[in-house]
């Protein structure tokens, strides 16, 4: 018997004994569709906290009160006893920093309530910002102007809108030129910002731009703000620009030499570090999960490998009679034992596939197929079939022929 001879009985086998055939297959399936799901997610959040979550580039770094992540309590206290950053920083780290291309400053507010004539949203964003953010920021316009430096200078109630904006308050409206209210003081809509889609089910296109002058105007100047600096490079530039914002930092907070800065600058790379070491662990954790599917999948195709060698034990010995050595009927049983995992692995894979682009479908989690994924789900789905299909194969080739003819079920 032939490699495709084997083959074509196994998957004939399988056709035959559809529902024992789904239980064989279930465990490898699982295991399968889990890895996949799980690389696919994975993968894809990787690559959408790299591109968008904080919309940084690898020039860009933050200056905050404190961490944007705060892992345990003792450094959530610390924090809160620090002085906010204030404008006046912002405009002396624009002016002093020469290693700066660009210096700019932001500071929000959720769950603002925002009215155009009957119309209203209760849970938008609203930004208050330097017109230098959108540079730093990556923010697109496609519609009217982004924030001049005029508007701050004026503490203009101009507003730049999300997408969100326009579908759901100013539908079949042109949106430029209007007055809309934000939390009861009226704004004119300058622009409109580019659609970006939701993330995990929450829409990123919720927002309002204001002059950060008309936001202190309108909320105070009692919230901390974030300065956002730009470098004219990566590496050494980057490295000189921390520097100098970080000494003029400690200077205007009065840091003692020696001490820790009672502020913090992160970059995208801090950001995706602790991503990477998040990720990295819940990826164990299913592959632990997966691990033990395949493991109940393995077992149980030995055992229904074994059920079909007591099933198939008089054709075991009408070959061995005609001539069949040892070794084919080891490879024949071998080979289909592989056979049905691979098929299960294949299942798992679009299983795998389907189940993280529907997700992605319905809540927006991001989601990116990996190839060396789909690669290493069917290879290992093979490994399994050949390493607990190798005990029925020798059951199956250890058979006596005479005793195997004379078998009755």
């Amino acid at each position: 018997m032939n490699t495709s001879e084997a083959v074509r009985i196994a998957l004939q086998s399988l056709w035959a004994n559809k529902l024992r055939s789904a239980l064989t297959l279930l465990g490898v399936v699982i295991a399968v569709s889990a890895l996949i799901a799980v690389v696919t997610f994975v993968n894809g959040i990787n690559g959408y906290v790299a591109e968008k979550i904080f919309n940084l580039g690898a020039d860009v770094f933050i200056v905050s009160k404190s961490s944007n992540v705060i892992t345990n309590v003792d450094q959530f206290l610390e924090a809160q006893k620090r002085k906010n950053l204030k404008f006046e920083d912002y405009e002396a780290v624009a002016e002093r920093c020469t290693q700066c291309k660009v210096v700019a400053a932001s500071v929000s507010r959720g769950n603002a309530r925002v009215r155009y004539e009957e119309a209203d949203s209760t849970d938008t964003s609203i930004r208050g910002w330097t017109p230098s953010m959108a540079q730093a920021y990556d923010q697109e316009i496609i519609a009217g102007r982004g924030l001049t430096q005029s508007d701050l200078a004026n503490h203009s109630q101009v507003a730049v809108i999300g997408y969100d904006i326009v579908e759901n308050l100013m539908a079949g409206v042109d949106p430029l030129g209007k007055e809309i209210y934000i939390d009861g003081r009226q704004y004119r809509v300058i622009g409109v910002g580019k659609k970006e889609g939701k993330t995990l089910g929450q829409s990123r296109d919720n927002y309002v731009v204001v002059p950060i002058t008309a936001w202190f105007k309108q909320y105070g100047t009692n919230n901390s703000i974030r300065i956002l600096g730009k470098s004219h490079g990566v590496g050494a530039p980057m490295e000189a620009a921390i520097d100098q914002v970080r000494a003029i930092m400690r200077a205007r907070r009065h840091v003692p030499p020696g001490e820790e800065d009672n502020f913090a600058i992160e970059t995208n790379q801090n950001f995706l570090s602790i991503w990477a070491n998040l990720s990295g662990t819940f990826f164990i954790v299913m592959i632990a999960i997966a691990s033990i599917s395949m493991i109940v999948g393995g077992i149980v195709i030995m055992n229904i490998m074994l059920v079909s060698v007591t099933e198939r034990t008089r054709e075991i010995g009408i070959r061995k009679a005609v001539g069949a050595r040892r070794s084919d009927v080891l490879r024949q049983f071998l080979l289909e034992s592989v056979t049905v995992a691979f098929v299960g692995g294949i299942i798992g894979v679009i299983g795998g596939i389907t189940l993280a682009k529907t997700v992605t479908l319905l809540i927006g989690m991001p989601s990116a197929i990996a190839l060396w994924a789909v690669i290493a789900g069917l290879v290992l789905a093979a490994s399994v079939g050949i390493f607990f299909g190798v005990y029925p194969a020798r059951r199956a080739a250890s058979l006596d022929p005479i005793t195997a003819l004379r078998f009755e079920l």
